[in-house]
């Protein structure tokens, strides 16, 4: 399969459910559990996104680094209710202090 022919299947892919998102009934979309879903979602995808970025290798191996210690002090600043910028900046010191020290 060539890069042009993945391009136009993904875009008739796109298009295709795009439309199905105007054909489906409303009260389908109306329930108690659609809503919880769709608004569970994009939690469970950034917490993936995050899980993968931090524990893994550009190839696919897992690592434990200082990302991880990163993201950990991320999540404490989070619980103890730090704005968001301090949560940054505390995370990316974290991570660049270990750096510094040789850790990976």
């Amino acid at each position: 399969m060539s890069t042009w022919t993945a391009v136009l299947l993904a875009s008739v892919l796109a298009f295709t459910l795009k439309l199905l998102g105007y054909v489906v009934p409303a009260r389908w979309l109306d329930g108690d559990v659609t809503t919880r879903i769709t608004s569970a979602l994009p939690i469970a995808l950034l917490a993936a996104l995050v899980g993968v970025q931090t524990l893994t290798n550009s190839d696919g191996s897992i690592s434990v680094d200082s990302r991880l210690a990163a993201v950990g002090v991320a999540i404490v600043a989070l619980l103890l209710r730090a704005p968001f910028i301090v949560v940054v900046v505390l995370a990316a010191a974290v991570a660049a202090g270990l750096r510094l020290l040789g850790l990976p």
